[in-house]
């Protein structure tokens, strides 16, 4: 559902529906990465919008999209179900809790985000990334129209922790013409003009964090306009 006093707004769902379970796909190795000691979260909007640069090195990009490409990517369809919002892209979704533990392990990410000077934006002691792995492809012409992103609940691990989502996660495996994600911050007062979009566009290798749940931005992911804009989909996971 959509936050707490944005009802009226479009929200986006279906992101975990789990109705085929295909196999899990056999993942390019993880290498070569940036060392971690090298990376580091830059903050784009307060508690709200940060980026790694450099979390995957252009090279492993090259070789995740050319494994991807052989995935079999569904077209969402593009007349949304009712409360949706439009989005037309291809996509590929899998449970996989080895590849998300590793992507957090190997990558660099746990290292950062539990180093991470304000530990209470991310909601709660985070343990790891949603097992709930997505690929998205979108081709000229295809976008994800404004929309908010939900907290969902789970059992995390083997031990099965009670735990919920809190912060998407995006990582750009391409860059192209178009393709921003761009967020609409709401205005302070009632009657005032609404802040200018806040826009994040697409880098090679580059991940994308942004708080969801009942204090989610609205965002959209913009329409591509030559290229093609491949993403890593997962989420902060933290225990409730």
């Amino acid at each position: 559902m959509a936050p707490r006093g944005k009802q009226k707004t479009v929200p986006s769902k279906g992101d975990n529906d789990q109705s085929t379970k295909p196999h899990p796909p056999d993942w390019p190795p993880l290498a070569p990465l940036v060392p971690q000691e090298q990376l580091l979260i830059e903050t784009v909007v307060p508690g709200q919008i940060l980026v790694i640069r450099n979390l995957l090195t252009s090279n492993l990009c090259r070789i995740y999209v050319s494994f991807l490409s052989s995935l079999p990517l569904a077209t969402t369809p593009g007349r949304p179900k009712r409360g949706e919002a439009t989005r037309i892209s291809d996509r590929f979704q899998i449970d996989d809790s080895a590849f998300a533990k590793i992507l957090w392990e190997h990558s660099g990410m746990q290292h950062l985000v539990s180093s991470f000077e304000d530990q209470a934006v991310f909601g709660g002691s985070v343990i790891g990334l949603n097992p709930n792995i997505r690929v998205y492809r979108y081709r000229p012409g295809q976008f994800f129209d404004k929309h908010y992103d939900e907290s969902n609940k789970l059992q995390f691990g083997e031990e099965k922790l009670p735990a919920k989502t809190s912060w998407t996660l995006l990582v750009y495996l391409t860059t192209c013409e178009g393709g921003e994600t761009a967020f609409y911050p709401e205005a302070l007062q009632k009657g005032d003009r609404p802040p200018d979009p806040i826009v994040v566009g697409p880098e090679t290798g580059m991940a994308l964090l942004h708080k969801h749940g009942n204090d989610c931005l609205l965002h959209e992911g913009r329409e591509v306009k030559s290229g093609e804009k491949w993403v890593l989909r997962s989420d902060l996971v933290v225990q409730r």
